[in-house]
């Protein structure tokens, strides 16, 4: 379909502020997400679920799962495992949901100006979900991301962009990058081009969106290489995006497989992971899963959510630090022998899981991804060449 019959589709639906394509509804199943209705004045008009195991971990994290276009918030879940890992893994779960009075497709509006700024809109009632969550159940600060599929990876973008004091880190599925398209017609073109504007533009798309002037939350981009609805194009306009943003090169500073796909890493002089991106060979548009490193099955293959071989929603939890919370201490990474693991442990410093993550206004400057000090942490740079080589996970 060209993009002048998408955009003759578009007028026909209730509101002509939606993107083609994703139309298939989840059927209903059973779920243990809660509606909660008062939670700020809602200038989004969104509707907010959430799920909070009984054995929340000390100083708890929280995910914000955005879903597709034609998806709800329980479908997703279902679909993509998240309330299975944060009951496994002990950390609270928002899912925002998009409304047909607001969308025609359901899908959130990643490039409507008014649902975008910092403030406003749809961005705005998800900042004061999460306000009510850590409010609610004493999330720590500094341990809160934001992940999505498809319209909802490119409005996690946009929570990226807008809130980044907010974000310790975030993950785009699917997704497309903060502020490349302003309307219906130029959503629909980078869809199914990309970007063309050069890292610098990019970054300066997420620098103006708002007063930020501390470290920035870390970045993981998943995207099928088949792709035909969001151009795979967008995953690398997000990855520019955001290594301009950390002032990062261009060229990976490690690359190697992982379950079989092409992984591509950059990280800071202390070590710390800012920016993965996966690029999911021959897969379509949707959500990859597969059996987990820890042998579980998070979520359900359905529309969008494709079979690959690979648990996004796993890795990803592993990428936020999530899944370090209530393992056992000095388990042997995979691939070392007990005795050498319990040599490497007692000498070399591990990276963190994640960055220190970030602060909301007002708090201490400590930032995510932000260096304790300026010198260079020999530990953790021999602990990245082990990983590189295979030695430790």
């Amino acid at each position: 379909m060209s993009l002048i019959n998408n955009v003759e589709f578009m007028r026909h639906l209730p509101k002509m502020n939606g993107f083609n394509g994703l139309g298939v509804f989840a059927p209903a199943a059973p779920t243990p997400l809660v509606e909660t209705s008062e939670f700020g004045a809602n200038p989004g008009a969104l509707k907010m679920f959430s799920f909070v195991p009984a054995q929340l971990a000390r100083s708890p994290s929280l995910v914000i799962v955005l879903h597709g276009c034609g998806q709800t918030a329980a479908g997703y879940d279902l679909g993509a495992g998240w309330s299975t890992l944060a009951r496994h893994y002990g950390f609270a779960l928002l899912m925002p949901e998009q409304q047909s009075s607001n969308n025609g497709n359901t899908c959130f509006n990643w490039f409507d100006p008014e649902d975008i700024a910092r403030g406003h809109g749809e961005a705005s009632s998800i900042r004061q979900m999460i306000a009510y969550m850590a409010g609610a159940h004493d999330i720590d600060p500094r341990r809160i991301y934001v992940t999505g599929l498809s319209a909802g990876g490119a409005m996690a973008s946009v929570m990226l962009a807008t809130y980044p004091d907010v974000f310790a880190g975030g993950a785009i599925i699917a997704g497309l990058p903060y502020g490349v398209a302003t309307n219906l017609r130029e959503a629909l073109q980078t869809m199914m081009q990309g970007s063309a504007l050069a890292a610098p533009e990019l970054g300066d798309l997420v620098r103006k969106a708002s007063k930020h002037d501390g470290a920035w939350p870390k970045i993981s981009v998943w995207h099928g290489s088949a792709d035909r609805t969001v151009s795979p194009a967008n995953a690398d306009a997000i990855v520019r995006q955001w290594l301009d943003v950390h002032g990062l090169p261009l060229a990976a500073m490690s690359k190697a497989d992982v379950d079989g796909y092409p992984r591509e890493v950059w990280w800071n002089a202390d070590g710390e992971t800012l920016v993965e991106s996966y690029s999911i060979t021959d897969m379509a548009h949707g959500t990859p899963l597969g059996l987990a490193d820890n042998d579980e099955r998070y979520g359900v293959e359905g529309a969008f959510l494709i079979e690959a071989g690979i648990s996004s929603s796993y890795h990803i939890a592993e990428f936020f630090g999530l899944t370090d919370q209530i393992r056992q201490p000095h388990i042997a990474p995979t691939g070392i022998p007990r005795e050498r693991a319990d040599t490497i442990s007692m000498t070399i410093p591990v990276p963190a899981a994640e960055p220190e993550p970030a602060t909301k206004p007002g708090r201490s400057s400590s930032q995510p991804g932000k260096s304790r000090s300026n010198s260079v942490n020999v530990g953790r740079i021999i602990a990245r060449a082990l990983t590189a080589a295979g030695l430790m996970k």
